[in-house]
């Protein structure tokens, strides 16, 4: 297993929309696989494709601390929404920001296991929320994108500048040309 990079705001990158996994291999095995060692190392509870730069419809979870519930979904689908909420969402790509989306706090799913075995699942609260995150990548939507345009600027601002200042000297850090 190996860690993944993990893109970062406002990289163009994480614009991009994924294309459905239609291949069920040892390849996607192994990605995801990686996908939930970069997760934990993070660390965090849900990571989509997009954001390690694979731009296939793919999504893993985990939203407990022990790490006992690893879940995985290939071209994922939402059947059904219910009851609007609140909650503060961060995100890995929006590292150290945090603020509140409204999400329907309760949705029914249909995906593909990581072998391409279809289910459907319920799901509620903070699964619910981190799903509809995680799917919000693979349209190249960002939770930031939620939030007012001044409020995304200051972010954009804020995590270029702390992206600057860690880069090595001389070296521009991963993204900087196409930050503007």
């Amino acid at each position: 297993m190996a860690l993944l990079e993990i893109l970062e705001f406002p990289d163009p990158r994480l614009r991009n929309r994924a294309v459905p996994v239609t291949v069920f291999d040892a390849a996607l095995l192994r990605l995801v696989d990686d996908m939930f060692e970069t997760m934990y190392a993070a660390p965090g509870i849900g990571l989509a494709a997009s954001q390690v730069n694979v731009h296939q419809r793919l999504l893993i979870m985990d939203v407990t601390e022990d790490h006992s519930e690893p879940l995985v979904f290939c071209n994922p689908e939402i059947l059904a929404r219910e009851e609007v909420g609140v909650m503060e969402e961060g995100c890995l790509s929006v590292p150290g920001i945090y603020d509140e989306v409204e999400r329907a706090q309760r949705i029914r799913v249909r995906a593909q296991d990581r072998h391409g075995v279809v289910f459907e699942r319920d799901l509620e609260g903070i699964r619910a929320v981190c799903l509809q995150h995680e799917m919000d990548h693979l349209e190249g939507k960002l939770f930031v994108d939620y939030l007012s345009s001044l409020k995304r600027d200051r972010i954009r601002r804020k995590l270029e500048k702390e992206r600057r200042d860690r880069a090595p000297a001389g070296r521009a850090p991963a993204g900087a040309a196409q930050s503007r």
